[in-house]
């Protein structure tokens, strides 16, 4: 069996945009992420508009599409 063909497992610190921050352990260091548990959609309940400007209509619109 090769020695040393682990990585370090060391304690580290997950950081979420939200100010989230949650202790555990990993191979890497000071993890930064945009979104976690706290603030995402599915384990809140809100829902946050990602289309806030309207592509689908301006795509109907610009191409003369109606709704059938």
């Amino acid at each position: 069996m090769q020695e040393n063909m682990h990585p370090k497992y060391v304690k580290t610190t997950i950081t979420c945009a939200c100010g989230n921050v949650i202790e555990t352990r990993s191979t890497k260091e000071n993890i930064r992420v945009e979104i976690c548990s706290k603030c995402h959609p599915f384990f809140t309940g809100k829902q946050k508009l990602v289309d806030t400007s309207g592509r689908v209509d301006m795509f109907k619109k610009r191409y003369g599409l109606q709704d059938k």
